[in-house]
């Protein structure tokens, strides 16, 4: 069966700098109209990083829309589609917890919401890592913490640890043998 749903049109309600929010009038598969309400989003970049011990770097910041400090791993947007991917990723670790990386390893991409959302995030292991300074924007507070991969996993377990792209990571991380 084919499940294409065909855009008849599109009227955008917002536009902004990272996303913008629109209506489509679409024709469903069996020829029925529907309307699907659609976020469109700039995409971004997520990055494990895990030192020569096994223990990934963290940071912990306030996510407004939640009204709550949460455990993440460093992540930034891309830049309109001009960044490249792998560089976004670098550029971000650095801000928030002031490491480089010898290596990135691609962990695949996720979608955190497809029911309304095209935001695409690319998630990436950091090894070889070198400690620097950090360097977070002027709107950014945030602390970057170590833990053991098992700690790590204890928090995703207990639902400390909540971040989808932060969970994706971790188990793509495992799968991937990027653990012991």
């Amino acid at each position: 069966m084919d499940f294409t749903e065909k855009t008849l049109d599109q009227t955008y309600h917002f536009r902004g700098k990272i996303m913008s929010a629109r209506v489509d009038n679409i024709e469903l598969p069996n020829g029925k109209p529907a309307i699907r309400e659609v976020c469109e989003h700039v995409g971004g970049v997520g990055i494990l990083p895990i030192d020569e011990n096994g223990n990934v770097i963290l940071v912990r910041q306030f996510r407004y829309p939640y009204k709550e400090v949460i455990y993440e791993i460093p992540a930034g947007k891309l830049d309109h589609g001009a960044e490249n991917i792998e560089d976004c990723g670098r550029r971000e670790l650095k801000e928030e917890t002031g490491f480089t990386a010898k290596n990135m390893i691609k962990l695949g991409e996720v979608y955190p919401s497809p029911g309304f959302l095209n935001e695409i995030v690319y998630l990436y292991a950091a090894t070889g890592l070198t400690a620097g300074e950090m360097s977070p924007d002027e709107d950014e507070f945030v602390e970057h913490v170590r833990m053991p991969f098992a700690e790590f996993e204890a928090k995703i377990a207990s639902d400390e640890i909540r971040d989808a792209k932060t969970v994706m990571a971790a188990y793509r991380a495992r799968l991937n043998g990027l653990i012991g």
